[in-house]
This record gives structure tokens, C-alpha cells and sequence, in this order.
């Protein structure tokens, strides 16, 4: 019976969320949680949340079936799952990141593995992949996708800055600098290392700002870089690369030319420390759900032909670029594995 349920659950998914959404944009559930042990009536909240009797019904009655609420004598009260879904930050980030960024896509699914290009992305901007364009999303797909990238990346931050300054690395260069919250936390964490950062120009436009705002200008160097284009070697004299959810961002051929890119720019003493998150490598069922889920936004709308890898998979690759990993350290911040690799 269990499995039956799940399965229809599977079936009405698009109502489900859409309903969940709605339930919590327009305090729906926030209304029902604040009615305490008494709970609250379909009246109640059609009354504040200034929708129709109908509208109130047919959602919180919904709300049964996902999970969201349960019912005592005629009343509605918030479930426990109700509360993580309003409650925790986790689930919000990950809801915003699905509604503006992902849903309309999603319908695309299938064309994009297909085709291996992200065709949803069209509908958030006219882009090969959408980190050409990931700068000037449209609103709210902008704040969602960095708020999504952000939450899981930044928590790890803390944990990973001692283990990469431990060799006292002079130069570090950050690979995919994204808006350049990595180097500005290695310029705080270290008064004296320079750090480049390497990205699409688009990105460091965006980074070169921050920058200049934290009075940090004269400890960086901007290298404007498509790492695809093999013509285009990477900078040398840098102590440590460093790579936080970037080679994800990539087909398995192309995290090999990446990597060999690295190799032939790494000095002898070097180190690649690679932050990443592996599906097989979380203590929860939830975070690999949460990561299988995201490799299909890689399929429709990023760029068709990345995911969040399985280690396996990942260490493969690793092997093929002259590289051996000798420190393997899993469950740094929510989720992440960060890799320390040298040259063979």
C-alpha cells in the first residue's frame, strides 16, 4: 500500500508542489501553525489569507493528502512536515530554487537528454548554457540560483579554509570564482595571500565589485577564462587550485580536460583541493535525493551534460589526468566532500 501511495504521489507531483507553493507563499501555513492546539477552520483562513471559501478548501484539503496538515474534529493543524517545509532553510531554498529556476524547464527533460543541451534554459534566457547568462537571470530566477549556490557552498567555507591554508599556500587560484565569495574569504582568513580568480567575464564582473568594495583590489588578479576552450592554458604560479561545485558543472570528457589543465599549471609542490558534493557520499537519504534531483536541473537548464556525480564515477575520471587524491574528507558543511589532490 505503501509503494501504491507513492506512486500516485509520483503521478499528481506537479499539483503537489504547486499547491505546497501556494500554501506557503500566501501564509497558509503559517496561519494554521500559529493556530496552536485549537488549530484553524477553512473560514479562518480563507478569511486571512483574502482568498475564496473554495480557493481555502480545496488547498488545505490538498494539504491532507501531501502531508502538510491533518485534521481533528472539522479543525486543521500543521503537521511536522508542514513545519520543516515552512521552517527550515533548506526546504524554502530548495523550493524557490525548483519554482523559478527548474519548473518551467522540467517539461523539457526528455528533448535535453536527447540532444544533450539544456533546452528548458530557454525559457530564462537565450544562452548555450546558463552560465553565460547566470549574472543576469531575470528575477526572482537570479536571487533563487544564488541562494541555492550559496547556502550549500558557503556553510563548507569555515571548515575547508584551514585544511587548504595548512601548507601556508602564497598564491591560490580559484577556478569558477563564481562572485568571488571563496577568495574573499581567503583574504580574510590570510592577511597576506594573493589569490586569482579564473571564470567567464560575465562572473567576474560580478566578483570584481565585491571585491573592490571590500578594499581587497590590490591582493587579486582577474583571469577572464573558458576553461573549455583548449587553446587557453590555465595561469601558473599559483600554490593551490581550488574548485568549489565547479566540476560539476561539467560532462565527464570535459572534467578530464579540466583536470589535465590543471596538471600541466600545478608546480611540483602544488595541491588541487577539489569541494564538491557527492551523491553517494551523504549521511542522509534526503541529501542524495536532493543531489539526484539536482543533476536533472543540470540536464534542462545548465547545460545538458553535468550532474552531482557518484565518487565512483568522479575518482575515475581522476585517475585518467595524472593526478592521485590523497586526502578524502566527507561531511564538511551540509554535504560536501572536499578532495586534496597532487601530482603522481
Amino acid at each position: 500500500m505503501q509503494a501504491i501511495r507513492d506512486a500516485q504521489f509520483i503521478a499528481f507531483a506537479p499539483y503537489i508542489f504547486q499547491a505546497s507553493v501556494i500554501l506557503r507563499d500566501r501564509g497558509i501555513l503559517n496561519y494554521v501553525e500559529t493556530g496552536n492546539s485549537e488549530g484553524r477552520s477553512i473560514q479562518e483562513v480563507a478569511d486571512n489569507a483574502g482568498m475564496p471559501y473554495y480557493g481555502a478548501r480545496v488547498l488545505m484539503e490538498a494539504a491532507l493528502g501531501i502531508g502538510l496538515m491533518y485534521r481533528r474534529d472539522g479543525r486543521y493543524f500543521l503537521s511536522k512536515t508542514g513545519h520543516v517545509f515552512i521552517n527550515h532553510p533548506m526546504a524554502r531554498i530548495n523550493t524557490d530554487f525548483m519554482r523559478d529556476v527548474c519548473y518551467d524547464g522540467a517539461k523539457d527533460l526528455e528533448a535535453s537528454i536527447n540532444e544533450g543541451k539544456p533546452i528548458g534554459l530557454r525559457h530564462l534566457g537565450d544562452w548555450q548554457t546558463i552560465y553565460q547568462g547566470l549574472s543576469i537571470l531575470p528575477e526572482p530566477a537570479n536571487s533563487s540560483w544564488f541562494a541555492f549556490d550559496h547556502y550549500y557552498s558557503d556553510q563548507a567555507f569555515p571548515e575547508i579554509l584551514p585544511l587548504v591554508f595548512a601548507s601556508h599556500p602564497a598564491k591560490i587560484l580559484d577556478i569558477g570564482a563564481n562572485t568571488g565569495k571563496w577568495a574573499l574569504a581567503c583574504m580574510e582568513y590570510n592577511k597576506a595571500v594573493h589569490v586569482g580568480l579564473l571564470d567567464l567575464q560575465v562572473q567576474l564582473n560580478v566578483a570584481i565589485g565585491k571585491i573592490s568594495q571590500a578594499g581587497y583590489s590590490e591582493r587579486v588578479t582577474y583571469h577572464p577564462h573558458d576553461v573549455l576552450d583548449a587553446g587557453h592554458k590555465l595561469p601558473e604560479g599559483y600554490d593551490v587550485l581550488f574548485m568549489s561545485q565547479f566540476l560539476d558543472c561539467f560532462s565527464d570528457k570535459e572534467i578530464v580536460a579540466i583536470l589535465h589543465k590543471c596538471h600541466e599549471a600545478l608546480p611540483e609542490h602544488g595541491r588541487v583541493f577539489i569541494n564538491e558534493t557527492f551523491w553517494d557520499c551523504q549521511r542522509f537519504e534526503a541529501s542524495a535525493l536532493s543531489l539526484q534531483m539536482a543533476s536533472l536541473y543540470f540536464t534542462t537548464i545548465a547545460n545538458g551534460n553535468s550532474q552531482m556525480y557518484d565518487s565512483e564515477v568522479y575518482f575515475s575520471l581522476i585517475t585518467e589526468t595524472g593526478f592521485e587524491v590523497v586526502r578524502q574528507i566527507d561531511n564538511i558543511g551540509l554535504s560536501h566532500t572536499l578532495l586534496e589532490l597532487k601530482k603522481k
